[in-house]
């Protein structure tokens, strides 16, 4: 019995069908590429939305732009679960230690400036303790909350789109449980 539903084509053109059905990519354009020996892998990466009275923790950051917004946000480390990299990336950079509550999102983009492309992990996540004495990371120039009218204003000073993104996601109620993100 043949339970595909697909019983003129076969198996691995089946398969290519419904892999083009759910991509945004044309089945001609999911052929295997030839070997390369050196291939450009998509960095991962987390960050936190942490809202406390209206405000949202944000970092600023030198950067070969000069100093830009972001979120707390940085690479997930070899042994790492994602959640735990998202609390350890804002206690380094903004001095803060959160419980990350929801996944808000996954969000691809690729540096237009550099090429580089990234995954990055975005969870809300609630402010337990500000350690007020504790050094920031590299780079990192102070730790600060504003509200989402100011943080939309300076829209020119955000490092990437996905902080505005991921924020505006946030605001509509997107969350997903922390669950979603399986750690084998």
């Amino acid at each position: 019995m043949n339970c595909s539903g697909y019983d003129s084509l076969p198996l691995y053109r089946t398969a290519a069908v419904v892999i083009a059905m759910n991509s945004v990519h044309s089945l001609a354009q999911l052929q295997p590429r030839p070997y390369v020996e050196k291939v450009a892998r998509p960095a991962v990466t987390v960050a936190t939305i942490v809202e406390r009275d209206g405000c949202f923790l944000l970092i600023e950051e030198e950067t070969r732009h000069g100093p830009r917004l972001n979120q707390p946000a940085g690479h997930v480390e070899a042994g790492e679960s994602i959640v735990s990299a998202a609390a350890r990336e804002t206690l380094e950079e903004a001095a803060w230690r959160v419980d990350p509550t929801a996944l808000v999102g996954v969000y691809q983009w690729e540096s237009p400036d550099s090429g580089m492309a990234f995954v990055r992990f975005t969870f809300a996540a609630t402010a337990r303790r500000h350690e007020p004495n504790r050094p920031l990371d590299t780079g990192i120039l102070r730790a600060l909350w504003l509200s989402y009218d100011d943080i939309a204003a300076r829209r020119d000073r955000h490092r990437n789109p996905l902080l505005l993104q991921s924020l505006d996601d946030y605001r509509a109620g997107t969350r997903w449980p922390l669950g979603v993100i399986a750690n084998l």
